[in-house]
């Protein structure tokens, strides 16, 4: 994406919709002419990435998406390019039938598709099929033609969104195009940043088509992308005192390695103490693997009461579980009003018995915890994950991360942030029970449960993605914590 100045800057479709009517209404700037810009735009990304490109096909809907589409083609054809145009309909309306009339005087010839016709053989495709209006599969013909287009091998410029993609909420109610680019236009759309983007969008740029600061003036964007950031240096005299105490309660029998993992990732993170409240079969692997860690071995309240006196914050549930021994520690920590960070079955705990937070809290679900928490599906969560997340938060009046592709954090009072990084190899076990320690340790160290699970979703995120350079399948928990210490000092990993 590019380094404009609304690039991290995210906004709903009505919201886009809003920003062109000002432009063309009080800015003066007509429709046509956005849409000459955005042509201008799209060939200049085209001629960037592929500079050997010789003859292109564009696929134009009928409305203004098609009309981008037109007159690109009318500029590649004046720089040289050849130039295959495909339409869906007889006819475009408005703006795009001015473009496709352009595209007519140009010398140009419209071929509409067909369910039968082969594909072009050339070298990029460009969509223009759809724009950001479109919230329902796509029609029996065009998915064909989608298909067609993603088998071909063939690299492809997405114009505005891959069409298919819902802009809004980053769902894909039925096929998508996949493109190796898209170039969006005006505003960044917040659903080409989450959900199945990551599989259709490829890398993605951003042009403000020129338009000045003013268009933006009293219209606040939805979500915000996070942006790198690191802890500030620590004072010269601080002790581990000034850095906190994190208690990690979990490791039922059988799952000493994930309270282990949330432990580790406190430390990494820069807490100055992590106690861990586990059964007491797992302290003697815990003091050997990692003798950092202060384990103790609690069977219930009366021996958890002790550690929680002397922590400042909470990670509750990693490998935690869900009978009697479970629930009494899970129980008791929240009842603590101690800051916390609730994960894994602390989520699923919650789910059984909800509360709404008093305390600074952090809640840390996947899109299946997230679904129990709202008494709905994976399907509900997933249609709508922005709505899904605000949901959450409010209900529970706790900062939420909902995780997965392109991770939301929710904050009770509406604002949302939203991760860029991370990779599928990051889709293994531990990885929930290493952000439940970074978080952890973050608000150990005097960040609010906003800034801890913004900058912790940052750079847990961040650390798989260097984790991941030498490659994705196979890639540990653990290979997280080297990368992480170095970006939270502000080191490149």
């Amino acid at each position: 994406m590019c380094d404009h100045f609304h690039s991290h800057q995210l906004y709903t479709v009505a919201q886009v919709r809003e920003l062109d009517r000002r432009a063309i209404e009080e800015l003066g700037v007509p429709g046509f002419e956005l849409m000459r810009r955005a042509a201008w735009a799209a060939l200049s990304s085209l001629r960037r990435h592929w500079p050997q490109a010789r003859r292109i096909a564009v696929y134009c809907g009928q409305g203004n998406n098609g009309g981008d589409g037109f007159l690109l083609a009318v500029l590649a054809r004046e720089a040289g390019l050849q130039v295959d145009v495909f339409a869906l309909n007889e006819a475009s309306a408005g703006d795009a039938a001015t473009a496709r009339q352009a595209w007519k005087d140009a010398g140009g010839a419209v071929r509409l598709w067909r369910s039968s016709d082969a594909l072009p053989t050339v070298d990029v495709h460009v969509d223009a099929l759809y724009g950001t209006g479109l919230r329902r599969a796509p029609e029996t013909s065009v998915a064909a033609l989608i298909e067609a287009i993603n088998a071909s091998g063939t690299p492809v410029l997405a114009l505005d969104v891959p069409s298919g993609l819902d802009a809004d909420t980053g769902r894909t109610p039925g096929t998508a195009i996949r493109a190796e680019r898209t170039v969006s236009f005006i505003a960044a759309k917040r659903g080409l940043h989450t959900g199945r983007a990551a599989n259709v969008v490829g890398s993605l740029e951003l042009d403000a088509l020129g338009l000045p600061e003013s268009l933006w003036r009293d219209v606040s964007p939805d979500a915000r992308l996070l942006m790198p950031a690191h802890l500030p240096p620590r004072l010269r005299d601080a002790n581990k005192g000034t850095n906190g105490h994190v208690l990690a309660i979990g490791g039922e029998h059988g799952m000493a390695g994930a309270i282990r993992l949330s432990g580790e990732a406190a430390l990494r993170t820069g807490a100055g103490l992590v106690s861990v409240a586990t059964r007491t079969e797992h302290l003697l692997a815990l003091n050997a693997a990692r003798p950092e860690l202060m384990a103790h071995g609690v069977d219930g309240p009366q021996t958890l009461e002790p550690l929680l006196a002397r922590a400042n914050v909470l990670a509750v549930g990693p490998g935690l579980g869900q009978g009697a021994w479970s629930h009494a520690l899970w129980l008791t920590a929240l009842d603590s009003g101690k800051p916390l960070v609730l994960d894994a079955d602390g989520l699923n705990l919650l789910a059984r018995e909800p509360r709404r937070f008093t305390q600074q809290a952090v809640l840390t679900p996947h899109p299946g915890e997230a679904a129990r928490l709202l008494g709905g599906t994976v399907a509900e969560v997933e249609a709508d994950r922005f709505a899904a997340a605000r949901a959450l938060a409010h209900r529970f009046q706790a900062v939420v991360v909902l995780k997965g592709s392109g991770s939301l954090i929710a904050n009770p009072d509406g604002r949302l942030n939203v991760c860029p990084w991370g990779n599928p190899g990051m889709a293994a076990g531990g990885m929930g029970d290493l952000l439940t320690g970074i978080v952890a340790a973050l608000l150990a160290q005097g960040c609010d449960a906003w800034q801890a699970a913004s900058l912790g979703v940052g750079l847990h995120a961040r650390a798989g993605d260097c984790a991941a350079r030498q490659g994705e399948r196979g890639l540990l928990a653990t290979d997280l914590l080297a990368p992480l210490r170095a970006l939270c000092n502000g080191i490149d990993a």
